[in-house]
C-alpha cells in the first residue's frame, strides 16, 4: 500500500550534482532529514568527472576533495602544429568514490536508491511505485531538459579504462591530443594515467550531431592504443554526449522541466557551454545551496533559478566562442581554434575552464590573426552562418 513520507530537503536525481547538494547540506546542517533519491542502484552512476586545479577553492575544493580519485601538478596538449606542458593542477573524481562517500556519510534512511520518480512539485516528490515525499523543499538534479531550446553542437566521447601490460609510459595527463586524423569535427584523444599499468583513454569529438557509433569510437580507441605500442586489455567502458551552446532561450530551458521547481545540475543549465564541465559549477551550487537558512520549496527555487540565470549571462563570452567554433571553422580545421588558445598564458587558461575570464583575457583570446576565416567569423557572430 502506497505511503507518505516527510523530510525537510528531498534532492531528486542522485548524480554528481544532487549527491554534492545532499553531502554538503549534511555537513553544514545536520539536523535536516535530507533523502536523495535515485532510479539507479548507485549514487553517480558510471562516470568520471575530472576538474582543474584554479576551479574551486576553500570550502568548494573541502567539499570534493573526500572523493577525489587521482590528482597531477601539470598536464600535457598537443596539436598538429603545437605542444605544451600546462603548469596547472588536474583532478579526477570516479564515482564509485562518490556512492562510497555519500554511503558513508548519509544516514541509511537518507538513500533511497532504485526508485524511480513520476513527478516532483516544489514540496513533493512522487515515486513509480505510487510512495510520496512531503518535503519543507525539493531540488530536482535529474540531468538535462529539453535541449532543443539551446542552440549549438555535441561533445561526445567513448572512454575505456585499459590495463597495459608492461606499463603506459604516461605520466601526466593527455588533456587534448589533437594529432589525431579530424574526423566529425574536431577529434582529440583524452589519457588520465591512474596507475603505471592503468588509464583511461577517451576517443572526443566536438561535432554537429550527437549521434555517437559506439564501435567505430571503441575501434579508434584500439587502433589508438595500438599505435602506441600498448597490450591492453579493457576494465571499464563509459560513453557521453553532451551540449555544447552557443545560444537558445535559458528561461524556456528552464521551464521545460518546471517552472517553480529548484533545480541544479545540467537540468538547471549549469555546466561550462565550452568544455562541457559540470563538477566546478555542481560543487559552487551545493556549497550555496547549504548556506542557506530558508530550505522551503519556494526559497530553492528562487535561488536556483536566480543562480543559474546569473551563469548564463555571464557565460555569453563561451558561447559566441563556440558559435565561432561551430560556424566559422570547417569541421576538420576546428582544431586550429584549441591550438590557437593553448599558446596562450597558463592563468589566461586557468581562468577560461573556470569561467571567470577578465576583460583582458577575452580581449587577448580574441586579438591577433583568427585561427578561421574573418568573413566567416562576421557572418556568425551575425547569425547569417
Amino acid at each position: 500500500m502506497p505511503s507518505t513520507h516527510k523530510c525537510d530537503l528531498a534532492i531528486v536525481g542522485g548524480g554528481l550534482s544532487g549527491a554534492l547538494i545532499a553531502l554538503a547540506v549534511r555537513a553544514r546542517r545536520p539536523e535536516l532529514d535530507i533523502r536523495l533519491v535515485d532510479a539507479g542502484d548507485t549514487i553517480g552512476g558510471n562516470h568520471f568527472w575530472s576538474f582543474f586545479g584554479a576551479d574551486l577553492d576553500g570550502a568548494e575544493l573541502a567539499l570534493i576533495a573526500p572523493v577525489i580519485a587521482h590528482g597531477w601538478p601539470d598536464y600535457d596538449v598537443r596539436f598538429p602544429g603545437h605542444k605544451r606542458t600546462v603548469d596547472q593542477a588536474y583532478y579526477t573524481v570516479r564515482s564509485a568514490m562518490l556512492d562510497a562517500h555519500v554511503r558513508a556519510v548519509l544516514p541509511p534512511r537518507a538513500l533511497m536508491t532504485g526508485r524511480p520518480v513520476l513527478a516532483c512539485s516544489a514540496t513533493a516528490v512522487v515515486l513509480a511505485d505510487g510512495d510520496r515525499l512531503s518535503a519543507g523543499g525539493v531540488i530536482d538534479a535529474r540531468g538535462a531538459g529539453d535541449l532543443s531550446v539551446l542552440r549549438g553542437g555535441w561533445q561526445k566521447f567513448v572512454g575505456h579504462e585499459l590495463h597495459v601490460a608492461g606499463g603506459h609510459g604516461v605520466t601526466r595527463p593527455m588533456v587534448m591530443d589533437a594529432t589525431v586524423p579530424q574526423l566529425d569535427g574536431y577529434r582529440f584523444v583524452y589519457l588520465l594515467p591512474f596507475t603505471p599499468d592503468t588509464l583511461l583513454v577517451e576517443d572526443t569529438y566536438y561535432s554537429d550531431t550527437p549521434a555517437l557509433d559506439e564501435p567505430v569510437l571503441a575501434q579508434r580507441i584500439a587502433d589508438y592504443a595500438a599505435a602506441r605500442g600498448w597490450r591492453a586489455t579493457i576494465v571499464h567502458r563509459e560513453r557521453g554526449v553532451l551540449p555544447v551552446v552557443s545560444g537558445g532561450d535559458f528561461e524556456a530551458y528552464w521551464r521545460s522541466t518546471g517552472p517553480r521547481v529548484a533545480k541544479a545540475g545540467v537540468r538547471a543549465g549549469l555546466f561550462h557551454p565550452t568544455t562541457g564541465y559540470s563538477l566546478p559549477d555542481a560543487v559552487r551550487l551545493a556549497v550555496l545551496i547549504a548556506q542557506q537558512q530558508d530550505m522551503s520549496g519556494l526559497a530553492l527555487h528562487d535561488l536556483t533559478f536566480r543562480h543559474a540565470v546569473r551563469s548564463w549571462r555571464q557565460r555569453g563570452f563561451y558561447r559566441m566562442l563556440d558559435l565561432m567554433l561551430f560556424k566559422a571553422a570547417d569541421p576538420d580545421q576546428r582544431y586550429r581554434v584549441l591550438e590557437r588558445f593553448y599558446r596562450l598564458s597558463p592563468d589566461l587558461i586557468a581562468r577560461f575552464y573556470a569561467a571567470h575570464s577578465t576583460t583582458l583575457d577575452k580581449l587577448r583570446v580574441l586579438s591577433g590573426k583568427p585561427p578561421v576565416p574573418v568573413g566567416r567569423a562576421i557572418a556568425a557572430l551575425g547569425g547569417r552562418a
